[in-house]
């Protein structure tokens, strides 16, 4: 069976990159009906970051990318210590100073066969110093737990970062050294920023949680970092969680690192706002607000910035006007008041308030006044709304009401 893993260490909140790890592997898991596991490796514990472990589980939770099996290897320190006492029994480690290293065989060639691309990696033992694997703290190592806890739990593909090729010779010497046959390696190209640099947080690179914040949706992130290194083939880009699982396939990863565009995940999660259901949508919006905004005038205004927006953030600039006064104008209404005074009263005598009544009055009104549709348009705009860019104006002034609207129009002269 298929049992794959993710291993994060609680010194620092995960990235973007660590997160497209976790979904390959899960997206692995999933395809081959093998098992997922999150494996917490919190060994180094001088480093551990406060909330790091719960933040982990947090950013998998959100995103439904969801687990089989938990371990924490702080709780799992004795076993290690009997492994090491293995090797040392053997003559294959030895201790200097406290901590233990082992001996790393001389004159040999380390080798395997990478999934991503089918390429082989060899090393030459000689460049390899004799590693510490047991720490005077009583703590073991990176790769000493590592592998234990893989072999242990029957890991069968280790699917990381290419960053750990060079770690990689080390835990096969650690397999051989215990008489075990190491797991299948796959290691991802890392994410470039559109410079072709490290992904940096300048880039983007940043946590899931933190795109959250910003008004991303999680089906949008996730179908962005899945394309991020793995094409299925196709022109197709839209895909849902449950497609992507039919189509993943290792073999599919790129060996060239993926570039990080930010503008195609705003297009992305664009095209996810646009296909959401108005009962999602207004729900979603009405949540990424903490229920600020009442539901029910958020249920009626989604449908006028549906199109509009790529994040939800977005709803605040285009709607806010929905439910207080505009403090500022965004152009100068200084000798509109001739004008504001006959809108006032068209506008009083308009009966059934809604969009396409107002909409003739207004045009009426504008012929009447001699002022050009733009002209006009654009100052009752901003009187109503404060801004020169805002959802569709009859629909707004049918949804803010005939008393609102006189009342702003009236403020502004």
């Amino acid at each position: 069976m298929t049992r794959v893993r993710i291993a994060p260490s609680p010194t620092g909140i995960p990235h973007i990159g660590n997160t497209r790890t976790a979904l390959f592997n899960y997206l692995f898991a999933k395809r081959t009906k093998g098992k997922f596991i999150v494996r917490i490796e919190d060994t180094d514990q001088a480093r551990i970051f406060p909330g790091a472990k719960e933040t982990i589980f947090e950013i998998l939770n959100w995103l439904g990318i969801l687990w089989d099996e938990e371990y924490i290897q702080s709780e799992r320190k004795n076993i290690y210590k009997e492994y090491v006492k293995g090797l040392l029994k053997k003559g294959l480690a030895y201790e200097e100073e406290r901590a233990v290293r082992f001996k790393v065989p001389a004159d040999q060639e380390v080798s395997w066969i990478d999934i991503v691309g089918n390429k082989k990696i060899s090393f030459k033992t000689n460049v390899i110093e004799d590693f510490v694997i047991f720490k005077s703290d009583g703590f073991p190592t990176y790769h000493l737990a590592n592998v234990v806890d893989d072999y242990l739990m029957n890991i069968s593909h280790v699917i990381r970062g290419d960053e750990w090729i060079s770690s990689t010779p080390k835990h096969i010497l650690l397999y051989q050294a215990f008489g075990w046959k190491p797991a299948r390696f796959a290691h991802l190209p890392n994410i470039l920023g559109p410079d072709k640099t490290k992904l940096s947080k300048r880039h983007g690179a940043k946590s899931i949680l933190d795109y959250r914040k910003k008004g991303y949706l999680k089906e949008a992130l996730i179908n962005f970092m899945a394309l991020l290194g793995w094409n299925p083939g196709g022109e197709k880009e839209i895909m849902d969680l449950a497609e992507m699982i039919k189509l993943f396939d290792l073999k599919d990863i790129n060996t060239a690192s993926p570039i990080f565009d930010l503008k195609k995940l705003d297009w992305m999660n664009g095209e996810y706002i646009r296909k959401s259901q108005i009962s999602n949508l207004r729900s979603q919006i009405y949540e990424f607000f903490d229920k600020k905004y009442p539901i029910a005038m958020v249920e009626k205004t989604v449908p006028l910035i549906q199109d509009r927006v790529k994040k939800l953030s977005e709803y605040k600039d285009l709607c806010e006007f929905f439910f207080k006064d505009p403090e500022k104008y965004e152009i100068d209404l200084s000798g509109k008041k001739e004008m504001l005074i006959k809108v006032l009263k068209s506008l009083k005598d308009v009966k059934d308030w809604d969009a396409v009544n107002i909409g003739e009055n207004m045009q009426k009104t504008a012929s009447n006044l001699g002022i050009k549709n733009s002209d006009f348009f654009m100052a009752l705009r901003v009187v109503v709304t404060g801004k020169k860019i805002s959802p569709p104006l009859n629909e707004s002034l049918e949804i803010l009401g005939k008393e609102k609207t006189l009342k702003r129009i009236k403020k502004a002269f």
